[in-house]
């Protein structure tokens, strides 16, 4: 099977190399010294499981691609404006695009039914260019949940976790997505076929909501944030907020806010996402993590101060970082 990962990262590179190990035949897309590190050596993988190497095609030039069976997008969702335009060359007329964003998607409300079906989120997706790009009835949406770093150009450090959870935007359990499930499991890795992908993002949203921008504007670590008096009170009143949005769009989180401020503590001494890209100089996940809730917020008529406090503070940082 051909597959291309479009921003192969510390999570695409991981993922690549799984796949080409398995005998899949995967492209690479990245740029820099990444990729020509990836080129002249490989992929190397340390990981708690086991250290290993694969190599598996790896360009910066999607017409020398071609047309593939699936395409993951494991870019940054604030990258996908520029990068959706140009994935063109990589898709057939069956071709699969695997959306595996942080936080709200632009594709939300495809196939979504009820009075917001179809609705354009513009804090994900300006102007609509990326709804534009990619036809919605070719995403498969999808949750990771391993934890990896680039240590180094084309060396991958795999901290924790091999889940990547996919799902059909209309919950039905298609040919595509078992083709899928079935690659990823050959690799190696975990994947389960949800029903209810959009329950699965919000999961993970309720923590990320809070915890990311909060450890931007503090530096703190998980286990810090969910601890500290004060700020854990702000915590649990942000994560109220982004509950009332999901329960106004039908979603029924299983678990409670105390369950999830636990789970914090228990990672412990752990950087979240926003805080590693605010330390290494890149553009934070804001829009898609936190904005995009405000959004869905002032769609449902809830105010959400807590949470605007929070998205106001972090995104000013954001500029001021940039100037």
């Amino acid at each position: 099977m051909k597959i291309a990962i479009v921003g192969a990262g510390a999570i695409g590179a991981f993922l690549g190399a799984k796949l080409a190990l398995s005998g899949e035949d995967v492209y690479l897309i990245a740029r820099g010294a990444h990729l020509q590190a990836m080129q002249t050596h490989g992929v190397q993988v340390k990981s708690p499981e086991g250290d290993f190497e694969a190599h598996p095609n790896a360009t910066d030039d999607y017409e020398s691609v071609g047309p593939v069976d699936f395409v993951f997008l494991t870019v940054k969702a604030h990258s996908l404006t520029e990068i959706a335009p140009q994935i063109a060359p990589l898709l057939g007329p069956e071709t699969a695009v695997v959306s595996a964003q942080n936080g709200i998607p632009w594709w939300y409300f495809h196939s979504h039914g009820g009075p917001f079906d179809g609705t354009a989120i513009e804090s994900v997706d300006p102007g609509g260019v990326v709804a534009q790009a990619i036809d919605p009835s070719r995403i498969i949406g999808c949750i990771i949940y391993p934890s990896t770093v680039i240590v180094q150009p084309g060396v991958i450090e795999h901290i924790e976790g091999n889940r990547f959870s996919i799902g059909e935007l209309d919950g039905t359990s298609s040919d595509r997505c078992k083709t899928l499930a079935a690659a990823l499991i050959g690799a190696g890795l975990k994947a389960p076929i949800r029903s209810r992908i959009r329950h699965d993002l919000w999961v993970k949203l309720l923590g990320n909501v809070v915890f990311n921008p909060m450890s931007a504007l503090t530096g703190a670590t998980l286990e810090e944030m969910a601890t500290h008096p004060e700020s854990s009170a702000i915590a649990r009143a942000v994560m109220a907020e982004a509950d009332e949005v999901a329960v106004a769009l039908g979603i029924r989180l299983p678990l409670t806010i105390d369950q999830r401020m636990d789970g914090a503590r228990k990672v412990g001494v752990h950087k979240t996402s926003m805080l590693q890209d605010l330390e290494s100089g890149r553009p934070m996940e804001l829009e898609s993590v936190v904005g995009v809730v405000i959004e869905l917020g002032e769609k449902l008529g809830l105010p959400m101060p807590h949470t605007r406090t929070l998205y106001s503070c972090t995104r000013l940082l954001s500029q001021v970082r940039a100037n």
